[in-house]
């Protein structure tokens, strides 16, 4: 089983397990970050692991993972939408509004896009594409990636023996709540789209 094999990866590796799993889970693997970082809590609970050492390697972890994601989308984003889009139905107009989206609020979801499953893995590459400036990026995402980290490392280390209720309970509302918040960006930009070819 994947989640067992990846907690036993924690348990063992310890510090520099969490920094890889985050990092390769932030890029797009299929990895449970916040079952992680509450794993990671309910270690530091049983004083196996340290608290300070412990969120050091979930905050660098997961700002490398969309440093790299963001480097990615700035570097090769707009080669692979020029050359794939086409297949998705996404065109350089759908570019311009991902930039202009970027400019005025997108920032703001690289803050608290962590904590939507399937967000984090494409905001940063979005940000990249869009070319946010990178100072703006690092100021915003590695806020979120700090704030989310010490949110699911402490629900781990409060919850306990019980830090698996981080994936009984809290992670499908986090997947629901990350399901409606896409689909209404969706018919957002839909409707918009609507509107402009009726006028």
């Amino acid at each position: 089983m994947l989640t067992e094999t990846i907690l036993r990866w924690v348990t063992e590796y310890g510090y520099i397990g969490i920094f890889s799993l985050l990092a390769l889970g932030i890029i797009g693997a299929p990895i449970p970050d916040e079952g992680v970082l509450a794993f990671a809590g309910y270690l530091v609970y049983e004083g196996k692991l340290q608290l300070f050492p412990i969120l050091a390697a979930a905050f660098l972890g997961s700002a490398c993972g969309i440093t790299l994601s963001y480097g990615l989308g700035r570097t090769v984003g707009a080669y692979l939408i020029s050359k794939f889009g086409h297949a998705v139905h996404i065109t350089g107009e759908k570019v311009t509004h991902v930039q202009s989206w970027y400019d005025r609020v997108g920032k703001w979801g690289l803050l608290f896009g962590f904590y939507l499953p399937g967000v984090r893995h494409l905001i940063g590459f979005g940000a990249g594409i869009a070319k946010l400036p990178l100072s703006v990026f690092a100021l915003f995402a590695f806020t979120g990636a700090f704030t989310w980290s010490i949110t699911f490392v402490s629900a781990g280390y409060f919850l306990g023996r019980q830090w698996t209720l981080v994936f009984g309970k809290i992670r499908p509302t986090l997947m629901s709540s990350s399901i409606i918040i896409v689909s209404l960006s969706l018919l957002y930009i839909v409707g918009r789209q609507v509107l402009r070819q009726r006028k």
